[in-house]
């Protein structure tokens, strides 16, 4: 029983790194080239070919390490490569508009 739970548990953890390398490759592959240019970033063929390689791993070599290895890359490319991105490119955030729009237009304090 203790077993079955424990390999259900690694099975999940494998689960959840082959998506986030997932994602992460799609969000790589999406992004303008110029824009890693723009963020002082690695090309994006360096990208696209570490999390290639990582999705590859994940699927065909069961090695935990090397899948930890590729967990972190993924979540490097996520939290730090991804938003410069996103601020280059003026993607993400807010879709115009102040900080203080409401929903049926700008609010001005009853001015």
């Amino acid at each position: 029983m203790l077993l079955t739970g424990f390999s259900t548990l690694v099975w999940l953890l494998y689960m959840v790194m082959l998506v986030l390398a997932v994602v992460a490759l799609i969000m790589a592959a999406m992004a303008r080239e110029d824009a890693y240019r723009a963020a002082d970033k690695q090309k994006k063929s360096f990208w696209l070919l570490i999390l290639g390689i990582t999705v590859a791993v994940n699927l065909f070599v069961p090695m935990l390490f090397l899948q930890l290895a590729g967990a972190v890359a993924s979540i490097v490319f996520l939290v730090d490569v991804r938003p410069a991105l996103q601020a280059v490119s003026g993607g993400g955030g807010r879709r115009g508009g102040s900080s203080s729009d409401g929903p049926y237009g700008p609010y001005n304090g009853g001015r």
